[in-house]
């Protein structure tokens, strides 16, 4: 069943309630104070069938200025807005500000509901309807049809259902690719389930058993049940209101702004850069340093404007700011706002969220605002590359690029792929880097590569390990196997066992060390099987033999273990005369191999456990097998 969420707006005592319990059979005012005073305080929510069989939710928001922050919360996830206005009094302050306040948040549907129909003549009610008009152009209802109506008599109330019916087929599917994502409007405590928040699920699903956290407080926690429009289900989608009873958490360790998300899906801000526009009338102005209250899903957030374009923005005009907020915020890319003064408490303006992760900037800088614009209007691969192209020092994952840009998986993996067969970016393991970082590695690589290579001229290069933890920027074990691959494979480097070195690297000997190689290479030679020799042995720690033995290996000299060595050409006899005689024995012992070479036990020990190492041999038992 397809679900839409529908919002009531408005100027005070307009009739909200009672054309939701027209609508609806129920009463949205449930606060005692809410029936004493006669308005509604706080967010009410209830349901109703279509006729299409689509269920509509409906959010009914206070119009009293004092609750303009509730409003607020309320316009959040809103797929459609019955703008109501009483035929007795028509467009008040409230009206005009809540409009302001919808079209900030894009709302892109929505009716205009002329209310209390029977209490005025005909004549007032045209004069009405012609203000409205009015008032409205330049707005998302500017082609609005004005349905009239009395929710007493539930004249017109049939034409209203019929109407959001219609306009509910227009409206887009809500993105259910991405990670969830809700903005919790209510939390309170239920006799015998414990903790429950309430709001609209504006990204993603949610199923029972899975495991969310709260933010920015990033509390983990489990949901027990689910309920939308007061019935229990498995599964809730994006679009739908949902009530979610969740685990290990107390009540007053939440509250309305919290957002409950997948894990790891949203991280902490304390500034955002933001393109904010202003309403056109009132003579609203923002300049730097103004104070402001932030509006962004359920949440209300102090901050200070800094206009990064422009002196002042005055009055319908746009621009840049970078918002340096008093508490932290987690946004992503795309986020719709609503900004008000700090004092007098007015609607001035909102706006879309183009950066939720940026440095600080300085004013009328031409790069900034340059990327900005790229980022605002830019194809989304343009504002991947950007992102990328600023995180320099840490290699966001997928998930961390879905929370950035606010897109759907979908279309950030159409975006990577262009930009990597474009030879813009890298991935590296589920890590994705610009290539201007990439190329920085290969610098550095090759820089600490030269650098070893100076200093140990005779080794055949420096442990991966070594490698790895020399970087600047620092890769896991997995990663850097990645990337050495990919550096091999350009011929950046080489890598020889677990050593790595520049690609056309060779270790070159003086006289001297050429000298010492032919000792150390005569005394193998002339020692044979009967004494194996150990590394101190030969060397008798003089540094200058010990660089060149080292150098040896792999080539002159069969490491056989941490301290014994042999000539590689004996090594090469002994592992061909193994492999002949157990292609003709099958298997041999300990004894027979000691028999075989005429050497000591301890000596045979030592080569048939290297053949095991190096998976020439395999033990079974108190026996070797060819591996």
């Amino acid at each position: 069943m397809k679900n839409i969420v529908i919002g009531t707006a408005g100027h005070i005592d307009h009739g909200k309630t009672t054309l939701i319990k027209a609508l609806t059979g129920r009463d949205t005012d449930t606060l005692a104070e809410e029936k004493k005073r006669g308005i509604s305080i706080n967010l009410g929510f209830t349901y109703f069938d279509l006729p299409s069989k689509k269920r509509a939710g409906i959010v009914d928001v206070p119009g009293h200025e004092k609750f303009i922050k509730n409003m607020l919360a309320g316009a959040s996830g809103l797929d459609m807005v019955l703008l109501v206005v009483a035929a007795d009094e028509g467009v008040m302050p409230q009206t005009v500000e809540h409009l302001d306040i919808l079209s900030f948040l894009d709302t892109q549907k929505g009716i205009i509901v002329l209310t209390k129909c029977d209490t005025v003549e005909n004549e007032f009610i045209e004069l009405v309807k012609e203000d409205i008009s009015d008032k409205v152009k330049g707005t998302f209802l500017e082609n609005a049809e004005i349905i009239e109506v009395d929710s007493v008599s539930k004249k017109g109330i049939n034409e209203l259902i019929n109407k959001i019916d219609e306009i509910s087929d227009e409206i887009d599917g809500n993105n259910e690719n991405s990670p969830a994502r809700l903005n919790i409007d209510r939390v309170f405590s239920v006799k015998g389930f414990g903790t429950v928040v309430t709001g609209t699920l504006i990204e993603g699903m949610i199923n029972i058993d899975d495991e969310l956290q709260i933010y920015p407080k990033q509390i983990n926690t489990k949901i027990r049940s689910i309920q939308v429009h007061g019935e229990s289900v498995d599964i809730a989608y994006a679009g739908q209101r949902t009530a979610i009873n969740i685990s290990n958490i107390k009540v007053e360790d939440i509250q309305r702004g919290d957002v409950l998300a997948a894990k790891n899906s949203l991280e902490e801000a304390m500034m955002i850069d933001v393109k904010i526009s202003l309403v056109n009338h009132g003579g609203k102005t923002l300049k730097h340093w103004d104070r402001l209250r932030l509006y962004h899903g359920t949440r209300e957030i102090l901050c200070r404007a800094v206009p990064l374009d422009k002196d002042i923005i005055d009055s319908g005009e746009s621009g840049f700011v970078q918002l340096r907020l008093e508490e932290s915020i987690v946004a992503k890319k795309g986020d719709k706002f609503v900004v008000r003064y700090y004092s007098p408490m007015e609607t001035i303006g909102g706006g879309i969220i183009i950066d939720t992760a940026p440095k600080k900037h300085k004013r009328f800088d031409e790069k900034v605002i340059e990327a900005l614009k790229i980022k605002e209007k830019g194809e989304l691969e343009d504002i991947l590359e950007e992102y990328l192209k600023r995180n320099l020092n840490n290699y966001p994952s997928k998930k961390d690029i879905m929370s950035y840009s606010g897109e759907s998986e979908q279309n950030v993996n159409i975006a990577l792929e262009k930009l990597i067969n474009s030879n813009k970016i890298t991935l590296i393991n589920n890590m994705y880097m610009h290539n201007n970082q990439y190329e920085k590695l290969k610098e550095e690589s090759i820089k600490l590569l030269e650098q070893y290579h100076k200093k140990h001229r005779l080794r055949k290069g420096i442990l991966k390990e070594e490698f790895r933890s020399r970087l600047e920027n620092k890769f896991k074990s997995k990663e850097m196997d990645i990337l050495i691959d990919k550096f091999s494979k350009e011929k950046i480097l080489k890598v020889n066992e677990n050593l790595v070195s520049i690609y056309d690297f060779k270790a070159e000997f003086n006289n001297k060390q050429k000298e010492i190689k032919d000792n150390i290479k005569s005394v193998l030679d002339k020692n044979g099987i009967e004494t194996l020799l150990t590394i101190d042995d030969i060397c008798n720690k003089n540094m200058y033999y010990e660089e060149v033995l080292e150098a040896m290996i792999g080539s002159d000299i069969e490491q056989l273990d941490e301290k014994y060595v042999i000539s590689n050409d004996l090594y090469n006899k002994l592992k061909s005369e193994i492999i002949e005689y157990l292609k003709e024995n099958t298997e041999i012992t300990l004894g027979e191999y000691r028999d075989l070479l005429n050497s000591s036990r301890k000596n045979c020990m030592i080569i048939l456990e290297n053949f095991d190492r190096q998976k020439i041999t395999k033990r079974e038992d108190n026996k070797r097998i060819l591996y």
